[in-house]
């Protein structure tokens, strides 16, 4: 192992694919954070001692205000946005919640069809996945 890998710091992070009718929510990024107006998955940093299910339950309640019910872990990937900045990035379908989705953090959400999601300024992260997803590689249900 090199030592600048040893120094690279892989951060857990957690985001939900969270469909309704065919359709898939995607987060706008506000004009005051990093990489602004870009387009996410709803989600954020596992803290020290919470399992994935858990961050990604917390995550949800306080960017969306819902109750959500974790379910399967679709995909997994890493990226390295800088030398010392790598992500190791967990998504998570999300079938069912309750309570009233609100926008809390966000400059925009929207639900979207996946053959649409390449029209979308997605962070570099995500991009793979929105591809996969808009060209059907991934199965987002049970069939």
């Amino acid at each position: 192992m090199t030592e600048s890998h040893e120094r690279t710091i892989r951060k857990q992070v957690v985001a939900a694919l969270l469909i309704h009718e065919e359709r898939l929510l995607i987060c706008q990024r506000t004009r005051n954070q990093a990489l602004p107006l870009k387009w996410e998955f709803p989600g954020g940093k596992i803290e020290p001692g919470e399992s994935r299910e858990a961050a990604l339950k917390r995550e949800l309640q306080e960017e969306l205000g819902i109750d959500a019910e974790i379910g399967r872990k679709v995909a997994s990937l890493c990226h390295r946005y800088r030398q010392d900045s790598e992500f190791e990035l967990h998504f998570f379908l999300v079938e069912r919640y309750s309570g009233e989705l609100t926008n809390n953090i966000f400059e925009d959400i929207r639900w979207e069809a996946l053959k649409n999601l390449p029209r979308y300024d997605f962070l570099e992260a995500d991009l793979r996945l929105v591809q996969d997803l808009a060209a059907g590689k991934i199965r987002m249900r049970e069939r």
